[in-house]
């Protein structure tokens, strides 16, 4: 069973943790976290969105997580031992990512900094293009390594954006993409990249804890 709309709604401005564990490579940086994420408490939560499909056909991950009823323990621990660490460039749940605003955007841009300079990843890799733009205020970045940008001293990259709304990209371009940056951070798991991309389950309803 799914949330209504009125339930994700109870949900706008919440705010999820990071996670990061202690040998993160990949610091991956989405936007900022949609309202199904707010309501699991695990990032990239909504059914649809192809972030796990494309970690595990990339090579990055040796299973798809599915995450549209929360994380598990072992979700977080394959995650975490993989060097993979998730954050956002602004903490704040909305249904949309233009909800933000360019002040949020960018005020997010010099959070990510201080969290980079104490997490000192490898690579710094966001989830999205056009936050990325404007938050760095990049106007005519594209995709890949930004070889004129870093962040606290780590390598900058930019991959598309894995949510349902962006229709130009399918699991095996993003996979692609992933796949470059992980290259990169040093983190491919082997050289075969994985093929069966089962469609995400029925989420289990969740109860709100305050």
């Amino acid at each position: 069973m799914g949330f209504t709309r009125a339930q994700l709604e109870s949900y706008r401005d919440d705010v999820i943790e990071d996670l990061i564990g202690p040998d993160c490579r990949m610091l991956i940086v989405g936007i900022n976290p949609g309202l199904w994420t707010a309501a699991t408490g695990a990032h990239f939560a909504r059914p649809g969105n192809r972030f796990y499909p494309a970690l595990h056909c990339a090579g990055i991950v040796d299973r798809i997580i599915d995450a549209s009823d929360g994380f598990t323990d072992a979700d977080r621990a394959t995650l975490i031992d993989a060097g993979i660490g998730i954050t956002n460039l602004v903490p704040r749940a909305t249904a949309r990512a233009d909800d933000l605003t360019t002040a949020e955007l960018r005020a997010g841009a010099l959070v990510l900094t201080e969290t980079v300079s104490r997490v000192r990843p490898a690579l710094v890799a966001f989830a999205g293009i056009t936050a990325y733009r404007t938050a760095f205020q990049r106007p005519k970045a594209t995709t890949g390594r930004q070889p004129d940008d870093d962040i606290a001293g780590c390598p900058v990259w930019v991959m598309p954006n894995p949510s349902g709304l962006n229709a130009h990209d399918t699991v095996d371009s993003l996979a692609a993409a992933y796949r470059d940056a992980a290259t990169a951070a040093g983190l491919i798991v082997g050289d075969t990249v994985a093929a069966a991309v089962p469609p995400p389950r029925e989420p289990v309803k969740k109860v709100r804890r305050r």
